[in-house]
């Protein structure tokens, strides 16, 4: 077994069971028993003089008591209860705030300390570490010229957390002080001139293409994409938390999750898609048809709309900038089958200021980071290692 086991003292009054019998109490295999308790669902225990795993009888009962519901089958992955965002209705909530709400009103700062603490207020700006960031351009360095933006968040954070002699204080404090270092210095130390200003938006906004973006659209983009519940490279994050990886482990989890076609390069696909629906809608509709679906449209999660790329658009539609590509938005729309999602009104935001193909992708990674610390920050209060599936093997068996 994975778990930390108890000793239980000697002259103990308590009664135990052993792995048999707890899993003939439950109606499940001893193999069933070993999975709830890697994955901290029951706690076992060594007994001074005995053998194997012993399991405090009381608190099998209280596991019986809870229910099948409460407890999950064998090879299932363990319920995650969390207090940070809802998805409901085709709404996105952070702490029982409507994230539309909050980025009309407030800045990144501001949010990502919400997801953090629970505390929404005007925070401090995120300080700027001279020493730190000289020390990730110097790793950044010796990347080649066609990497991209996360390929450099990758390295950042990674070389962030070896520089770090206290990476493994798990404590709120700790990690909320990891979270406002880490965002200052992957947009720091990125190439390229900053925007001026002390709001990472700004620090991002000269960084991403040939020409600023305008940081107030910006800013709106990276309230809107702080978190999104469960998405996959959250729980990536979730599962290294578990384990008591340290945060910058966890972000880098959820960094390597996320780059994917299927989740943070969705928007480098849906800039490709504009850029050829530029010169001709139909033409680029009918292609991306052909060949398996219209990137920058639909979502598992909503059902009629994206609140989060209506937001966006409607702030690009106020942009002069944005004028030409929101007309060719608006020329696909109709022929893609569905609603645009957050990815297309990303690459929108990319081609009305001429940013590089991966923008969004840069912009989304920056701006999960809050959620996903908010996240690890759950988890570290959680029993460790509760994410243990049981494998259902379909390979060869060995001789006997």
């Amino acid at each position: 077994m994975d778990e930390e086991q108890q000793v239980v003292p000697t002259g103990s009054d308590e009664r135990y069971l052993t792995t048999a019998e707890v899993a003939r109490r439950l109606g499940v295999k001893t193999e069933t028993v070993y999975a709830y308790a890697s994955r901290g669902m029951l706690r076992s225990a060594r007994l001074p003089g005995r053998r194997g795993s012993f399991f405090a009888q009381a608190e099998v009962e209280e596991f019986v008591a809870r229910g099948r519901d409460e407890r999950q089958p064998s090879g299932a992955v363990e319920r995650i209860r969390t207090e940070l965002t809802l998805l409901d209705d085709d709404r996105l909530s952070y702490r029982g705030h409507l994230a539309t709400d909050l980025a009309a009103s407030h800045g990144f700062e501001s949010v990502a300390t919400l997801l953090w603490t629970g505390e929404l207020g005007d925070p401090e700006r995120f300080p700027t570490d001279v020493p730190l960031v000289d020390a990730v351009r110097a790793a950044l360095a010796a990347l080649p010229d066609t990497a991209r933006t996360t390929d450099r968040f990758k390295v950042a954070t990674a070389v962030l957390g070896a520089t770090d002699p206290l990476r493994f204080d798990l404590s709120e404090r700790a990690v909320v002080r990891v979270g406002r270092r880490l965002v200052a210095v992957l947009a720091d130390a990125l190439p390229g001139p900053s925007g001026g200003g002390d709001r990472i938006a700004q620090r991002l906004a000269g960084k991403l293409g040939d020409r600023p973006v305008d940081p107030g659209l910006l800013d709106l983009a990276l309230v809107l994409l702080a978190d999104h519940d469960l998405a996959v490279s959250t729980v990536a994050v979730r599962v290294a938390a578990s384990a008591r990886a340290h945060p910058y482990a966890a972000v880098s989890a959820g960094l390597g999750a996320a780059d994917g076609q299927y989740h943070g390069v969705a928007s480098t696909l849906a800039y490709r898609f504009l850029r050829d629906a530029a010169d001709d809608p139909l033409g680029a509709l009918a292609e991306r048809q052909r060949t398996g679906g219209v990137p920058g449209f639909g979502h598992r999660i909503y059902r009629e709309r994206d609140p989060r790329a209506d937001a966006l658009f409607t702030a690009l539609r106020r942009h002069g900038d944005a004028r030409e590509v929101m007309a060719v938005v608006d020329a696909v729309t109709p022929g893609a089958g569905t609603f645009p999602n957050v990815d297309l009104a990303l690459a929108a935001l990319a081609h009305a200021f001429d940013l590089r193909p991966d923008a969004g992708e840069a912009i989304f990674a920056l701006a999960r980071c809050a959620g996903w610390l908010a996240h690890a920050i759950e988890e570290y209060r959680e029993p460790g290692l509760r994410f243990r599936p049981v494998g259902v093997y379909t390979g060869r068996r060995p001789q006997r």
